[in-house]
């Protein structure tokens, strides 16, 4: 992986994030999502794959219940003319919209359009998601908190391009209070590998907290697509629990 990629393990705390790209054989699409949280309910979390599914679900429900259920299990992927993810129940609307266009961004806009950032003040999150069509080009959106309380969202779009991804996070990547949303373009990564195991064990090797720090990462979910059908290639789940 490249130097931006090596920067991930520089983030003592990115929340959660979504990378989306394609393999060097140019015959997968690659989704890969992770979550780390700071909290007792955040970290009593796993993810799943369930029918074609990944979802985040209870590790420990009694832990889990100090927090906001509603905000702490969704549908992260899911997957059927194309590719819906996020960091929360949105990835149902971008799910069931899929169909609407030939573009990544419009669905996303259209998914996304009754959609604000998390209300969990003081951080209030931002919701990330993307989506892929075709297999051809990508999106990644954000939806932070504005000044006013409002919601800024931004949009961007790119085309997926053999061994090539990009990134995105909730959070900047300072571990401070409030956290400071993720600022500017989804990242550019390399993802040279040839399936979703060495990339899922590659990201999470790089989530690892550096000498002294809190270990905050929770789960991972890499997944591989074959084109042009979006046939399921392969599943790799990494849960610290």
């Amino acid at each position: 992986m490249n130097d931006n990629t090596r920067a991930i393990k520089n983030l003592p705390y990115p929340g959660r994030i979504i990378i989306v790209g394609k393999d060097c054989s140019d015959r997968h699409v690659i989704v890969l999502y992770a979550v780390t949280g700071r909290s007792s309910s955040s970290q009593a979390r796993k993810i799943e794959y369930s029918k074609g599914k990944i979802f985040v679900k209870p590790a420990d429900e009694e832990e889990l219940r100090k927090g906001d259920r509603d905000l702490l299990i969704y549908p992260a992927i899911q997957i059927s003319t194309g590719i819906a993810v996020s960091n929360g129940k949105q990835t149902d609307d971008i799910y069931k919209n899929l169909n609407i266009s030939c573009s990544p961004v419009h669905v996303l806009s259209e998914s996304l359009e009754p959609w604000d950032y998390e209300p969990d003040a003081p951080s209030f999150t931002p919701r990330i998601s993307g989506c892929v069509l075709n297999g051809k080009k990508a999106a990644l959106s954000i939806i932070k908190r504005a000044e006013n309380n409002g919601s800024i969202k931004n949009f961007f779009e790119f085309p997926l391009i053999p061994g090539k991804g990009r990134y995105i996070a909730t959070y900047e990547g300072k571990k401070t209070d409030p956290l400071p949303s993720f600022k500017g373009e989804p990242v550019p990564i390399d993802l040279p590998f040839k399936n979703a195991d060495k990339t899922a064990q590659s990201v999470y090797h790089f989530l690892r907290p550096g000498t002294n720090q809190i270990d905050f990462r929770v789960a991972l979910a890499c997944v591989f697509y074959q084109l042009p059908e979006f046939k399921k290639s392969h599943v790799a789940i990494i849960n610290r629990q």
